[in-house]
């Protein structure tokens, strides 16, 4: 059984709902609902709140919990890298124009001693 179903039964069992232990915590009632649909997995300090709250102790759970604590960030984290991708090629899209004289730019600035005495060098040999 997952951390969120055990959660759930006992918040159940206590005649507890979920905006009374939102309001108990002081976390959000979606944060709540995505524990009880272990969307994620809680942090040490919602653990402790919710305990507080069911008087009861997480510990044994969390020890005997044998996903990845980290499984949901990463996808989260890749949802996150798409959309940052996808609004990086609209960017590019709407405004290459301005970019490329942005880079042009900065390219001749970077390099303008080099390409100041290739300028002399190349006048001085006519």
């Amino acid at each position: 059984m997952e951390f969120g179903e055990r959660l759930k039964e006992l918040r159940t069992n206590l005649n507890c709902s979920q905006k009374e232990l939102s309001e108990k915590t002081g976390l959000t009632l979606r944060t709540i609902q995505r524990i009880e649909n272990n969307e994620v997995k809680p942090s040490l300090n919602s653990l402790k709140l919710i305990g507080n709250a069911l008087k009861t102790n997480f510990s044994e759970d969390v020890k005997k919990s044998e996903t990845k604590p980290y499984e949901i960030n990463f996808t989260i984290k890749i949802t996150d890298m798409n959309q940052f991708i996808n609004d990086l090629k609209t960017l590019v899209k709407n405004n290459w124009k301005i970019i490329l004289l942005i880079v042009l730019v900065i390219f001749l600035f970077s390099n303008y001693n080099e390409i100041k005495s290739g300028f002399i060098e190349g006048w001085n040999r006519k």
